[in-house]
């Protein structure tokens, strides 16, 4: 398993790995970036201008979104999508698309919410600043309410 934890960010702690984003339906559709693990964030959130490399889901819904700064702004989940990130083993999700600013350098800046997070069973080690694999599914919240 490979972390890419980039030591020359401004902020402490800040996890970027790798992503790729492919179509389940349309073989060689898809994207590969650096994204920010951002717990705050929902789900995988990217910029609007890369939606159409993916190709058609047979799931679109417009929805709002609150940003950090509490601006709610409509955005777009597309869904079923196969998300890989770093070396961890790949999930089917949803992706959120959003009107994104560019950073300094003209790069966008790719967030990996919560959400994606617990479908990948992936979890955040904020000791190690890294990336660990959940070996297993937990179900102990289930069976209480059986």
């Amino acid at each position: 398993m490979t972390f890419i934890v980039r030591r020359h960010e401004a902020l402490m702690g800040r996890i970027v790995v790798p992503v790729t984003v492919a179509s389940l339906f349309e073989p060689g559709r898809e994207l590969r970036f650096d994204a920010v693990v951002d717990t705050g964030a929902y789900c995988l959130t990217l910029p609007a201008a890369w939606k159409d490399t993916l190709g058609a889901v047979p799931m679109v819904e417009r929805v709002d979104a609150e940003l950090a700064d509490r601006r709610v702004v409509r955005a777009e989940l597309r869904q079923p999508l196969k998300i890989q990130i770093d070396d961890f083993p790949p999930a089917a999700g949803e992706v959120l698309f959003i009107e994104m600013p560019r950073e300094d350098g003209g790069r966008y800046v790719p967030l990996i919410g919560y959400m994606t997070l617990e479908q990948s069973r992936i979890a955040v080690d904020t000791a190690a600043h890294c990336l660990r694999r959940i070996p297993r599914v937990d179900l102990k919240r289930a069976l209480r309410a059986a």
